[in-house]
């Protein structure tokens, strides 16, 4: 995803990580991102699974593999439980596009 950013410029978004890993894993995670594309997305630490919960992508004790959008007030408006979706790049990208020009 962090080589694919571009395709999303023009929307008024922000774009996180999501994962049940500890904060300490994400800092390195996002340390080793940053080093080989320049940047990183920012991570958030759910352990408890709570925001995954309530993005609907929380099956059993882990996380679905995918993507989803809230609005300004916390609300999904969308997931996609996807393990493929960072291979399947436009795919995610046209249906990310799709949803957001629902909410204009």
């Amino acid at each position: 995803m962090h080589k694919n950013m571009n395709k999303l410029n023009g929307m008024d978004i922000e774009t996180f990580v999501i994962s049940s890993d500890s904060p300490e894993e994400l800092r390195s995670l996002h340390n080793k991102l940053k080093k080989t594309f320049g940047s990183s997305l920012s991570f958030i630490s759910d352990p408890q699974l709570k925001l995954i919960k309530k993005m609907g992508m929380k099956k059993n004790d882990v996380a679905y593999r995918g993507f989803a959008m809230l609005d300004k007030e916390g609300n999904t408006i969308f997931n996609t439980k996807n393990d493929h979706w960072g291979e399947e790049i436009e795919k995610t990208v046209e249906k990310i596009k799709e949803e957001y020009k629902k909410l204009k």
